[in-house]
């Protein structure tokens, strides 16, 4: 869709509203409620007392159910941080309530409800935004600039892995991220993918083996503590991906290993490899080993600290400007379909064409600075 002319008329801080008071809307709310371009204005849930605690904590003047972040005046963008079985019913409420819409990810479940969510914010005029926002940090953007910059000569391959023994040791209420949608392809997935497509450009195909070690597992802290509850989705996940660009990835994804392993990304080049930070963190530092060489030189990130509410804002400053924001839902789509094209490789043990496609998104300037005022 084109985002460029979706609404930039007002001026001043952009209202936002947030649907979802769950673990996550805690680091959403530590950062929008600091951040000068945004203010909050609502947090609904559909269990009202669980938003009604957010707004004591954040000081958040309305909240209630759904309908209070919908039917709220002030409210220009809604954050959608429902659980993924909820993402696309919510964004089209909103959407025909006239609010742009940030999502977590994933973008949706499936391919018919991704497109027609896109179609919904296309003839509506509205914008589409969905995390991962974690590309947009400080780590991430400097390993992009110095990519292009030549660093490492011309991006081949990757490598990436994220192993744990899965969430449900620290996690109070983990069952909906080990059912469909989730899993560590659909949950921790879109971090890495959303990196590997910022490095080499849209996925062309993929091919992918995987399992699920268990049918039950048991939550292991907080009020349901000794809960059992089922597993529905593969929790061992190994792709192999093809790019446009002809560039080639390896990924593992696993909530089965009992080494925790996480944030390994590197990315060789003809020149030189080089270690990313952790796609899943907004800053961390850049490891290059350079050809010919015996040691790693470390790169520290440059650019201002952020967190989670990081791509909204940038969002949020776009309706304001007109110009296009950068984790547009056509991005967030694209990275769905890579993963529902490995869903479908895991069950065929057949490459899997990628039918969608995305534009490249123009890295952040270094200077940009999620705490200044400037709209």
């Amino acid at each position: 869709m084109s985002t460029a002319s979706a609404h930039p008329a007002g001026n001043g801080p952009v209202g936002v509203g947030i649907i979802g008071a769950g673990t996550i809307s805690n680091e959403y709310l530590d950062n929008l409620t600091r951040f000068p371009d945004v203010t909050v204005h609502a947090i609904g849930d559909i269990f009202p007392e669980a938003a009604k605690a957010q707004a004591d904590k954040y000081k958040i003047d309305a909240h209630g159910g759904v309908d209070a972040v919908l039917q709220h005046p002030d409210v220009e963008l809604v954050v959608n941080l429902t659980i993924p079985a909820a993402h696309v019913e919510v964004a089209t409420a909103a959407l025909r309530a006239g609010k742009h819409v940030w999502s977590e990810k994933p973008f949706s479940l499936d391919r018919p409800s991704g497109i027609q969510l896109l179609k919904e914010a296309e003839s509506s005029g509205l914008r589409l935004g969905c995390a991962p926002d974690t590309f947009l940090g400080a780590g991430l953007q400097t390993a992009r600039r110095m990519i292009e910059n030549g660093d490492i000569g011309t991006p081949l391959t990757a490598l990436t892995l994220m192993q744990s023994p899965g969430p449900e040791s620290w996690h109070p209420n983990p069952a909906f991220l080990f059912a469909e949608g989730a899993g560590p392809l659909f949950d921790i997935g879109p971090y890495y993918l959303t990196t590997l497509v910022q490095t080499f450009g849209p996925i062309a195909k993929v091919a992918a083996m995987g399992n699920k070690s268990r049918t039950q597992r048991t939550i292991g802290s907080g009020p349901k503590a000794g809960e059992v509850f089922d597993v529905t989705a593969p929790t061992h996940v190994s792709a192999l991906a093809e790019f446009e660009s002809g560039a080639a990835s390896q990924s593992v994804l696993s909530f089965d290993s009992p080494l925790p392993r996480a944030g390994f990304v590197e990315v060789t080049g003809t020149e030189a490899t080089m270690s990313f930070p952790d796609p899943n963190m907004f800053t961390g530092q850049i490891k290059i080993h350079r050809l010919g060489s015996d040691d790693w030189v470390t790169v520290d990130a440059t650019g201002a600290e952020s967190g989670r509410g990081t791509g909204a804002l940038e969002m949020a400053r776009a309706i304001r400007s007109g110009e296009p924001h950068r984790a547009p839902g056509t991005l967030a789509y694209h990275v769905l379909d890579a993963m529902v094209s490995v869903n479908e490789s895991l069950q065929s043990s057949e490459f899997i064409d990628v039918e969608s496609t995305t534009e490249p998104v123009r890295p952040l300037p270094e200077t940009w600075d999620p705490f200044a005022a400037t709209v």
